[in-house]
């Protein structure tokens, strides 16, 4: 019984097991490209989601925007002119604006000056879902009110807390005082430590080199039972080709397409992954070009047996199989308490996804077969007359 025991165990598992230190390098070196990838990729996709915070929110079903602002912190006003066309369009319903700013935001608590994202919108009817803040809206209808992103940067001051001791609590915003009523829940970005909601009134007032009639994005909603593409091609014929009328899919790849491949935080992150898959590759190599050197006799051995060269590669990818699944295991464990401690000390939304999980694993499995497919050419050089 323990003799047919171990004729079933696959001759690569006993290779691979042989040499415990080589194996234990091999997992560690896999697992290490593993987290790099994990970092790297988890990292991007937060930078997505923090730059698409707002487009997720927006109400309406079709959007305008200047046709040159490719993102939302440089974008460009246009003319509300253009979106008052839309009006009288069949199947249009109602039309929208939304204001949008970086604002200087000075924190109550140290007085030190950072970076937040102002929208400035109206309060009875907002352009924006906010569930947490729906009952809060009708305070910004007072002048110099606004609603604070709990869930800033802590560097811009305890706002939550300060608000149950004081509230309305006055801050300085563009060095203009700012009379804080509310919070609610958007998170923050690569490119704003928190964000801030005004309404329209406010936020002119905010940043006075703004015009009324110059507006950052005009929303369209359509009537029931309106086809969006038709109205869409519509509006797109009899508006001018400076103004982008977009769907909020179309508006959300938009800023997407931006940041991963115009802005540097793609190309960083995007060549960060490269480097993790090539030192997995190379680190799996050298483990199995080493693991092929040292038992080349074994192998010209079976040559001699009649095993085929069909047969020894096939060893040498299983071995490449199991040492893929042994390093991504704990690399996978791992990147997920990295993501936690990341998404905790930066407070962007860093979290493991599925579809992200399987793209690792597949590059993972495809790093270590590249390794022994290189590995193979040693392999098929072993000679039956290498054991005379």
């Amino acid at each position: 019984m323990l003799r047919q025991f171990f004729r079933k165990i696959p001759l690569a598992w006993l290779q691979v097991r042989r040499e415990r230190t080589r194996l234990l390098v091999a997992i560690a070196g896999i697992s290490f490209a593993d987290i790099l990838i994990f970092f790297q990729l988890g990292l991007m996709e937060s930078a997505y989601v923090s730059a698409t915070g707002m487009h997720n929110r927006l109400r309406g079903d079709l959007f305008l925007v200047n046709a040159i602002s490719d993102n939302v912190n440089t974008i460009r006003p246009f003319s509300r002119a253009k979106l008052f066309q839309a009006v009288g369009t069949d199947g249009v319903a109602s039309i929208n604006t939304l204001y949008t700013g970086i604002g200087q935001w000075r924190s109550p608590t140290n007085h030190t000056f950072w970076q937040v994202q102002v929208y400035g919108l109206n309060p009875s009817k907002p352009a924006m879902d906010l569930p947490d803040a729906q009952a809060k809206l009708s305070q910004l209808k007072l002048l110099n009110s606004a609603l604070f992103d709990q869930t800033a940067r802590p560097a811009l001051g305890d706002v939550a807390r300060q608000l149950q001791r004081s509230n309305p609590l006055t801050v300085q915003v563009n060095h203009f005082a700012v009379q804080v009523t509310g919070v609610f829940k958007m998170g923050a970005s690569f490119s704003a430590d928190g964000n801030l909601i005004v309404s329209d009134s406010t936020f002119l007032r905010l940043f006075p080199e703004r015009q009324p009639d110059e507006i950052d994005i005009g929303i369209i909603t359509l009537q029931p039972g309106a086809k969006l593409e038709q109205v869409q091609a519509t509006l797109r014929a009899k508006l001018s080709d400076d103004v982008a009328i977009l769907t909020k899919e179309e508006y959300i790849q938009r800023e997407r397409a931006y940041w991963s491949q115009v802005s540097p935080i793609g190309v960083i992150f995007g060549f960060g992954t490269i480097v993790g898959f090539l030192v997995g590759t190379v680190i799996v190599y050298q483990i199995l070009y080493s693991d092929v050197s040292d038992h080349l006799p074994e192998y010209a051995t079976l040559k001699a047996m009649g095993y085929s060269d069909r047969y020894l590669i096939s060893v040498l990818l299983q071995e490449a199989l199991i040492l893929a699944i042994l390093g991504f295991a704990p690399g996978y464990a791992i990147s997920l308490g990295l993501y936690g401690l990341i998404a905790q000390a930066t407070l962007l939304p860093v979290q493991m996804s599925m579809n992200r999980t399987i793209l690792v694993f597949i590059m993972t499995l495809v790093m270590c077969i590249a390794s022994g497919g290189v590995a193979m050419r040693k392999l098929q050089s072993a000679d039956p007359a290498d054991i005379f």
